[in-house]
Order: C-alpha cells, then sequence, then structure tokens
C-alpha cells in the first residue's frame, strides 16, 4: 500500500489511474485516507526525516531551518478566491513557502495566494514550524531535546 501511495505522489497519476501491479486504487485511496485522518503520513514524513539526518551523521532533529518561498502559475482551475499577483516576478498564481533543513528536508510548507509577501507569509509559517521542536529553558545554544511527537519551541527573554 505504501509503494502504491508513493508511485502516486511521484508520478502525479489520478487514483483511478493505479496501474495493475498494486492494488485496486479504491482500496489504496481508503488506506490513504484513514493514514492522512490519523496522522501518520506526517509520522511517516517525520520518521524519514529522521532516518535520513541519522545516516547522514545528524541529530535526528534539525537545529536550523531554512526558509524561503516561489510563485508558481496556477491553472484555470484553481478558485479566483485563492489567487494572486506576485509583482516582483511578474507572476499570478500562488506562492508556496517552505521551511527546510540543512539538508534541505522538507520540514513545512505553507501555500498562499501570490500577492503574499514572504514577510507576511513568515509567521505563520514559523508558527507551523514551533511545534516541531523544542529546545531547552536555558539561554545559549543548546541542543534539541525529542519528544513524544510534537516538541515545542521557549524562547528565552
Amino acid at each position: 500500500m505504501l509503494d502504491a501511495v508513493r508511485y502516486l505522489i511521484d508520478n502525479g497519476i489520478k487514483w483511478r489511474a493505479m496501474p495493475v501491479d498494486f492494488p485496486a486504487w479504491s482500496a489504496v485511496y481508503a488506506f490513504f485516507r484513514r493514514w492522512r485522518e490519523h496522522g501518520l503520513i506526517a509520522e511517516f514524513h517525520h520518521w524519514l526525516r529522521a532516518r535520513v539526518r541519522r545516516l547522514e551523521g545528524r541529530d535526528t532533529e534539525p537545529t536550523a531551518a531554512i526558509v524561503d518561498s516561489q510563485s508558481v502559475r496556477a491553472t484555470e482551475t484553481v478558485g479566483a478566491s485563492t489567487l494572486g499577483w506576485d509583482n516582483g516576478k511578474k507572476v499570478g498564481g500562488r506562492k508556496r513557502h517552505i521551511a527546510v533543513d540543512c539538508l534541505g528536508m522538507l520540514l513545512v510548507v505553507l501555500v498562499t495566494s501570490a500577492s503574499v509577501q514572504d514577510r507576511d507569509a513568515g509567521m505563520p509559517l514559523l508558527g507551523q514550524l514551533r511545534p516541531l521542536h523544542r529546545r531547552s529553558h536555558s539561554c545559549g545554544p543548546t541542543a534539541a531535546i525529542p519528544a513524544a511527537r510534537r516538541l515545542t519551541t521557549n524562547v528565552c527573554p
């Protein structure tokens, strides 16, 4: 089932276009929907990122993030209420704001209309990133402290 979901995401196909090598598309979709509803898709992602970081000789939890954005054109089927115009890049559509660790592993994604400035999307993006990591309450350089599933950040005064 997991290979079928990975194939679908990697190739960008529709559920009904699942190759016959995999189980029926309806069964794969039912598993995927249950996994998503229970937060297992995010858990898979976090677990795989931690494993890659460990194989690279790093702590499983990142201590830094790199934030960037990209404006992308939207198709005609996208609702007009979610579209915008990025005047700097002369692109109409949406903008994806991402945070990655030092290895380029995805941490958080925020999709907005293209008209949203990076500085305005930065706070919500960091707000999504904050629950993923906890720092000890002491000031100064500290290592990330792993917790059960979600981690929080304490800011020193």
